[in-house]
């Protein structure tokens, strides 16, 4: 039997980590020197493979790793001892007692989570690292920026923690500018009122990729929380990082199962929705909504075929998706289909792809799912 990581590919992805280390050596060139550099890896690294992206982007020189969960704190920590690891979401009281075995810091939003982790600190070789989140108009996790105060006495007054960093989270940094500053001013009124408050040892960060047009080149802020930019996505255009000259790291690719004609008049797919104004040329493709070509691109996304982009007809299925081929000089069956990424002169971008779908590039990369091998490109290539 031929094991399945040797059979032929009908969908895949393709990782550029000499990308990946491109784009974190730019970003960081471009940050104030005392700016750290916190990469943001949850969602098996938004999809790009965890274990990968990390143990590149520690060669490329990240200060700290961010991640959602405690299996993927543990994921992460499989990499190695030592590498500060910052939770980012609440734990379920099941989980506290792990938190100090994998060594990872954790985000507090309230007085009864500092007294369950000041718990299990007691229980540690160590003090236990936190990071107190404010709620600056999120409406997520964070202690409200009017009630701080306490939840920051509480730290003070747990022996068995360590404040390590405090931090908010901004909602609408990439599209409403006005409230962004609004929150940062509410996350300085709340550090303001904090006595005796030493931040020259604590990582006080706020900006994340979308953020960054705003970034505080002086004052408190020295860390910046760095996803989607990482992976070669601006959030949009205009912010600061623009001049970056971030690289894609992502590609999304299939082929041609099937090519046939059709005349003129004959309905498309599932529901009949889409019919053929003319005698045609299509293209059956190993992919559909399987594999994360979202059935919301049905009869509206596109596809690059020999450089040039073919339409999707009909309705996205769970194994296939069928497209317009006619206007092509010649298709064959088993040959490259672009989905994201560039053939020739022609780019279709994870921001193109998720518009067409409806989403955000964030959902996008998530959504391709695990039936789709990733193939990981690692020359560095400067």
């Amino acid at each position: 039997m031929i094991p399945r990581g040797q059979l032929p590919l009908r969908c895949w992805a393709e990782i550029d980590l000499a990308a990946l280390e491109r784009n974190l050596r730019r970003i960081r060139a471009s940050l104030p020197d005392h700016i750290r550099y916190v990469a943001v890896v949850k969602a098996d690294a938004y999809g790009h493979g965890l274990h990968q992206v990390a143990a590149r982007l520690m060669h490329a020189g990240a200060d700290l790793f961010a991640v959602a969960t405690l299996s993927e704190a543990a994921a992460l920590r499989e990499l190695g001892p030592g590498w500060p690891i910052l939770l980012l979401s609440p734990l379920v009281p099941e989980e506290d007692d792990y938190v100090s075995r994998y060594d990872v810091a954790v985000t507090v939003s309230s007085v009864d989570e500092v007294q369950r982790f000041n718990r299990v600190g007691a229980q540690s070789i160590k003090p236990i690292d936190v990071h107190l989140q404010i709620d600056t108009g999120m409406g997520r996790a964070g202690v409200w920026h009017t009630e701080a105060s306490a939840v920051y006495q509480a730290l003070l007054t747990a022996q068995n923690l360590r404040i390590a960093g405090i931090s908010t989270h901004y909602s609408s940094s990439d599209d409403d500018p006005g409230f962004t500053a609004e929150q940062r001013r509410r996350f300085r009124t709340a550090l303001a009122s904090f006595p005796d408050l030493d931040v020259s040892d604590l990582l006080i960060h706020a900006d994340n990729s979308a953020g960054l047009d705003t970034i505080e080149r002086a004052g408190p802020f020295n860390a910046v929380r760095v996803g989607l930019l990482q992976f070669g996505i601006l959030p949009r255009r205009g912010t600061l990082l623009v001049d970056v000259q971030a690289e894609p790291v992502f590609s999304f690719h299939t082929r041609v199962g099937l090519v046939k004609n059709l005349p003129a008049g004959t309905a498309i797919s599932y529901g009949q929705t889409h019919h053929l104004s003319r005698d045609s040329r299509i293209a059956v493709l190993t992919a559909g909504y399987g594999d994360g070509i979202t059935r919301t691109l049905s009869n509206r996304g596109e596809v690059l075929i020999g450089g040039q982009r073919c339409p999707i007809l009909g309705r996205v299925t769970m194994d296939q998706t069928i497209v317009d081929v006619t206007d092509l000089v010649s298709v064959t069956s088993g040959e490259e289909v672009i989905l994201v990424g560039s053939q020739s002169d022609a780019a279709i971008s994870v921001g193109e792809f998720s518009a067409w779908a409806e989403t955000i590039p964030w959902e996008t990369l998530c959504s391709i799912t695990k039936r789709v091998p990733r193939l990981y490109r690692t020359s560095l290539g400067i």
